[in-house]
This record gives structure tokens, sequence and C-alpha cells, in this order.
């Protein structure tokens, strides 16, 4: 039908191309574009690269922890996008989508069964929005500890839009203390003293401490496994303070624009295919004008995508 609608030129009369995105959207194969967008932006698709310890982590086995962590992610997108839901429940929302199994990693009571269904989040389960799903704390962690410096940098990336630079080369990587005798913090803070590590540490290592309340495959915790007690605080580099994981989301959600650019540049890059330039700016600028302007719905950011001049002439 879309072939047919392009050879009669109707994709260019006005309209013409968002209701065929409209009805391509609601065809169950749309399913591909949410598990191949999620596993380009999120990293889903790197789930499973560095396996959790199989004794410290029998659970993630045990219930087949992988693809369900997948399940959700995916569910909780596709949710999103089918009812135009602002994209700043990415950034922190009430409900998720889980089954039995992740109720159990999540210790949320009166979820039953196999089958996956939306379930309001209670305040003591520490979830909501994508900083509270297992499956991307398990991709940032490397399958033994967690990683303050991976997770940091994830969130740089794919939620904030500012990637680090590159570590020096003649800087030796941070190894974790596997005995358990200092913290990551305590690590990271003499790390921190070589001058050419704290430029980009002092941004990275916040975000990743705010993210140490949960283990490597998301379970909420309050200590390490040698009784050391987790502080979760840090300060962005503009200065906001915070104390733990809740706090900094609603300092993410004061940057709800900032999160919507990096959402459009990937989205963008995706629709593509190829990195962007200096002349997708103004596009950019204008997706972003017409999402805002529409209350940030996921859906029609999809739908400002389709209609530039560079996804077109693709």
């Amino acid at each position: 039908q879309l072939v047919r609608q392009a050879a009669k030129r109707r994709l260019r009369k006005p309209g013409g191309l968002r209701q065929q995105a409209e009805r391509m959207l609601k065809d169950p194969k749309a399913q591909a574009f949410v598990d191949h967008f999620t596993d380009q932006w999120l990293r889903l698709s790197k789930l499973g690269e560095m396996p959790p310890d199989e004794k410290r982590f029998s659970a993630y086995y045990k219930y087949n922890l992988q693809p369900a962590m997948k399940t959700e992610t995916r569910m909780f997108f596709k949710h999103i996008l089918d009812e135009n839901k602002s994209i700043a429940h990415f950034l922190d929302s009430d409900y998720t989508f889980i089954n039995e199994d992740l109720a159990r990693l999540y210790r949320i009571k009166g979820v039953n069964g196999d089958h996956f269904r939306k379930v309001t989040i209670p305040a003591r389960a520490h979830r909501g929005g994508l900083l509270g799903q297992a499956s991307i704390l398990t991709v940032t962690s490397n399958g033994v500890e967690t990683s303050p410096v991976m997770r940091g940098i994830w969130v740089l990336e794919n939620i904030l839009g500012t990637p680090p630079s590159p570590p020096p080369p003649d800087v030796e990587p941070l190894e974790p203390d596997i005995r358990g005798a200092t913290t990551i913090r305590e690590q990271l803070m003499k790390h921190r003293k070589v001058a050419t590590c704290n430029e980009c540490h002092h941004k990275i290592d916040p975000l990743g401490f705010a993210l140490e309340s949960y283990d490597p495959i998301g379970a909420y915790r309050s200590r390490y496994k040698k009784r050391q007690k987790i502080d979760t605080s840090g300060e962005m580099p503009t200065g906001e303070k915070f104390r733990n994981i809740e706090e900094l989301k609603r300092i993410l959600m004061l940057r709800k624009d900032q999160f919507a650019r990096c959402l459009s540049k990937k989205m963008l890059i995706y629709a593509t295919g190829r990195m962007l330039n200096l002349q997708d700016r103004a596009n950019l600028d204008q997706v972003l004008d017409e999402v805002k302007a529409n209350g940030y719905g996921l859906r029609d950011l999809v739908f400002a995508i389709i209609e530039l001049d560079s996804f077109r002439s693709k």
C-alpha cells in the first residue's frame, strides 16, 4: 500500500505521509521498529554480553530474567509510542510492565503468572522510568560488580546527549576491588586526583553513584556485600545536589528539553541510517519545536522525524 501511494504521489500531499505512518505503526510489523530502535538507543542488543556471575546472581538464570528484562523495556517503549505519552515517562514514571519473575526481583507483590502486564509501581520499590529497569542496570554492569563509570556514561550518552571524551591512553583503567576493602566511590576519588581524569569523571561519577543502589542485575540494595553502606549522593557539574536516584530523576525531569534533543538525535540517526552533520542541526531544531508544542509525545516525535527533508530524501 505504501508503494502504491508513493507511485500516485499521494505521500507528498498534506497529511499523506503521516496517514501512512499511522497505518504502519498500527500494524504488528511495527514491533520490529520497537525492537531495533531500543536495541540501538538503549543498547539492549548487548544484554548478555557480560553475563552475571552464576553463583552470586543465580536468580538471573533460575528465572530466565534476560528475555524478561528486554520485554519490560520494549513493552514500556511501545506503550509510550502507542499512547503518544510524553517522553518524560522515560525519565520517570509510576508504572512499568512486568511478570511474576521480574516482580520478584523488584520486590513488588501481587503480580502472579508469566504474562506481562502494566503495573503501578509502589514508592518503596524505587523504580520508574528507564533508570529503574533491570535491562538498563544489567547492561551497564560487568556481570560481577556494578560500575558507576559505565552507568554514568550511559546516562550522559543516552539521556543527556553529552558523551564524555575517551580516556587518555596513558591512564591505567580502574580495576574493581574484589576484596571489598574499599568502596568504588573511594577508588574513584583517588582516580580523580589525576588531572586528566577529573575533567570527565566529575560529570560521569555523580550519575553513576545514584545508580549504585542497584546491584549488577538491577535488584535494589542499601549495602554492598561487605555490609558497607552505599552512598548514592552526588552533585551535578551545574551545582544541583541529590541524595538518591529519586532526587536525580527530579533533576533530569527539569532537563526535559535536553533529553528531547538527545532522543531526537538518536531517532534521526536510526531513521536515516547515518551519523548527523552540521546541516542536521536546523532539522533537530525544527523537530524539537514541533514536539515541544505538542506536549513531547513520542508518536509526535516519530511523525516530526519522517516529515523532515533529510529523511524523505534518504
